[in-house]
């Protein structure tokens, strides 16, 4: 049987655990320089408020019904997840596959007894142990499992873990799932399947195979097969390399002065090193982007994007960092004021899957990797964008360019 655990209201929840005096409180979570709500309590769902939601919308009602209002902590949200998921991967023995920050799909064996109680020891000891409430759907394929996962979420009945594990189960829960909500049905999809008449899972999950050959892409009738009970979305324990990461930030202003951009572009680069160190992985290609700001109709437009082959495949932040630079120059325009950049990493490749260089200095390669080694162990602990330890070009990185008018560290004094 597959498991699919689903962190409830994950931001809200990760900001409770530091602060039980949120608990049972309206609580809203905010975008990067506090644009739209994120994540919310379902105190604060209850008084109409949308994940997605602009906050000076909001802000009205925020204030006069005494909602918690926080400036999102991502590098916090990331080291309470990395705690969820070690406990996950030890109640699996290691059968772990982790989909998002807040969700994992873990193999669950039938042997272990009555999977309801032992659906509940699960979310029990992850609450216990992290303070985190979490929702497990437990079925024969991940698309099921979702299913009930969002059953386990929906209805507090289940006590946290909902099984479909019988036909009866399963025709049930597919008819009282809206088309919308099933995992791998997108919205152009899922508008016409509604078109056609398919309102519920049930009813996509009972059309001919033929027809949903010719309407669906291949993931539409992966989807449908799993519905059917057919697990064909495989299980991959290891995360795949990834081909790219990035790291991008709106600003709270717009920006005119080339100095700023410079340190945010080394700040994103520092960022990107410190997650190729990490993953064990080395980038080939590093591509930049500036963009104005687009809701500034009467203002000149601008976007420009540049990517550059490093010399060689490296994880050395300083490389990196001086070749983000020069395409940085190569597409800026002066007298614009911008709103966006970020960077780009992509070709990454395992240091055993690098082509040697004829002209590479083995010596000093070393030595730059143990450089970066003691950097990162310096930097341990502390975000990302703020380290204890950081290039002299980055200056003060992305930090006075965002706005945290919410910071949950002073919001609660």
């Amino acid at each position: 049987m597959i498991g699919l655990v689903d962190c409830n209201n994950f931001f809200v929840s990760c900001e409770r655990a530091i602060h039980p005096e949120l608990v049972s409180k309206p609580v809203v979570v905010l975008s990067n320089n506090d644009g739209c709500a994120v994540a919310l309590s379902n105190e604060a769902k209850a008084l109409g408020i949308k994940r997605g939601d602009p906050f000076f919308k909001i802000r009205d009602i925020c204030q006069n019904h005494g909602v918690v209002v926080l400036s999102g902590t991502h590098s916090l949200y990331n080291e309470i997840s990395a705690r969820v998921m070690m406990i996950l991967r030890a109640l699996s023995n290691d059968k772990l596959e982790i989909y998002s920050v807040d969700e994992a799909f873990m193999e669950i064996d039938e042997r272990l007894g009555e999977l309801a109680e032992y659906g509940r020891y699960v979310v029990d000891t992850v609450m216990r142990h992290s303070g985190i409430p979490v929702s497990l759907g437990i079925a024969q394929t991940k698309t099921i499992a979702k299913v009930a996962a969002r059953f386990a979420k929906k209805y507090p009945g289940y006590k946290g873990a909902c099984i479909i594990d019988t036909d009866e189960k399963l025709r049930k829960a597919l008819s009282l799932t809206p088309i919308s909500d099933v995992w791998g049905i997108g919205r152009r999809h899922s508008r016409k399947l509604m078109e056609r008449g398919v309102r519920t899972a049930l009813d996509f999950a009972t059309l001919p195979h033929d027809t949903v050959r010719r309407m669906m892409s291949i993931t539409g009738e992966r989807t449908w097969r799993e519905l059917n009970g057919e697990p064909c979305i495989t299980h991959e324990p290891v995360p795949p390399e990834r081909r790219t990461i990035s790291s991008s930030r709106s600003f709270a202003r717009d920006i005119t002065e080339p100095a700023s951009l410079r340190q945010a572009i080394c700040a994103f680069t520092s960022i990107l090193g410190k997650k190729l160190r990490a993953d064990g992985l080395l980038a080939t290609d590093i591509s930049v982007f500036i963009c104005t700001n687009r809701f500034h109709k009467n203002s000149p437009q601008y976007y420009n994007t540049a990517t550059l082959r490093l010399p060689e495949a490296t994880d050395f932040t300083p490389a990196l960092a001086e070749t983000a630079l020069r395409a940085f120059e190569s597409i800026y325009r002066p007298g614009l004021g911008y709103k966006r950049a970020g960077v780009t990493l992509s070709r990454l490749c395992t240091p055993q899957g690098v082509q040697p260089n004829l002209f590479s200095d083995t010596k000093a390669n070393e030595k730059k990797r143990r450089l970066m080694k003691v950097v990162d162990d310096i930097n341990a602990g502390h975000p990302s964008a703020n380290p204890r330890l950081r290039m002299a070009s980055m200056g003060d990185g992305f930090a006075p360019l965002t706005r945290r008018e919410h910071d949950s560290h002073t919001e609660l004094d």
